[in-house]
């Protein structure tokens, strides 16, 4: 269904600025674009979730944020957090070589699966089977061209519950994360991967901060995200220029964005949406969400 962004966002911070006084909060303007935002959502016609914190906590806003939505490629985020963890504990090293095969064994029943790179962002990967990458290289593919191979390949080295319980550990429960992708069994079966947006938002806080396993690997993690190649989504809402570090994920009527923004008063956002069939159309509304937050956050 075609919509468009609503124009009252102007009155609404003017009004809001205009009754602001020294007691008032530092940011006032973003529960003030609240309606303007809503509006938004509402004529998209899609199911959206938001999560928002400045990175000084003068301000945040939420929206849905503890519904859960089937995470996509929102999930590859804890496995670089925990492929990391495990490099500074020394339990593996980022150099380290990893055989490159496309087989994968089920939630479901343990029965193989295999990756087809026509469903996949990425497709040189394929033609790399039988020889090796780098644990690196993988992490590099897993999140710049959101490569579904690759992710699978870190999951068998890291183990599954090892990237839950860091997922635990920094108290983002709403992240579940299951399995691998693409094992069209356990899908079948309702067994998906599933986020909230405040559980999204708290890993992206915690990688900003630096306290996703440690500083510098934090800052190793954020320089990846950075390279990000989808772009069409939070970045496309923000002034041209500004430094992002963000994870997109999207399947068939679902599309997603969690980003650290580095504008000159840095915030952490995440959207999640779900019910809209053309791609283009959700990237624009996630696009026209961001630039209403940003606009109120200034």
């Amino acid at each position: 269904m075609p919509w468009s962004v609503p124009l009252v966002l102007g009155s609404v911070l003017a009004a809001c600025a205009g009754e602001a006084s020294p007691a008032a909060p530092p940011h006032p303007g973003v529960d003030g674009a609240a309606p303007a935002i809503e509006a938004t959502v509402a004529q998209s016609g899609a199911r959206v979730a938001v999560a928002f914190r400045m990175l000084d906590g003068s301000s945040s806003w939420f929206l849905r944020a503890d519904e859960p939505f089937h995470a996509a490629s929102t999930m590859k985020v804890p496995v670089l957090i925990e492929l990391y963890r495990q490099a500074a504990a020394g339990r593996l090293r980022l150099a380290e070589p990893l055989l490159i095969r496309n087989e994968f064994p089920s939630l479901v029943d343990g029965t193989p699966y295999r990756l087809e790179a026509a469903d996949d962002s990425e497709a040189d990967l394929y033609r790399a089977v039988g020889g090796t990458r780098t644990l690196a290289q993988l992490a590099e593919l897993m999140i710049t061209v959101s490569s579904n191979l690759a992710t699978n390949l870190l999951i068998e080295r890291l183990g599954i519950a090892n990237i839950q319980a860091e997922v635990h550990a920094l108290g983002a429960d709403g992240m579940q994360v299951l399995r691998g992708v693409e094992d069209g069994k356990a899908f079948e079966q309702g067994l998906n991967n599933t986020t909230t947006a405040r559980a999204l938002l708290t890993l992206m806080t915690a990688l900003a901060d630096g306290k996703a396993v440690d500083a510098r690997s934090a800052r190793a993690m954020v320089a990846i995200l950075e390279r990000q190649t989808f772009n069409d989504g939070i970045p496309a809402g923000l002034p041209a220029g500004t430094r992002v570090a963000h994870k997109t994920g999207e399947i068939t009527r679902i599309q997603h964005d969690a980003a650290i923004v580095y504008a000159p008063r840095p915030f952490v956002l995440v959207i999640l949406t779900r019910g809209i069939a053309d791609p283009a159309q959700s990237a624009a509304l996630i696009a026209a969400i961001t630039r209403q937050l940003y606009a109120a956050s200034e």
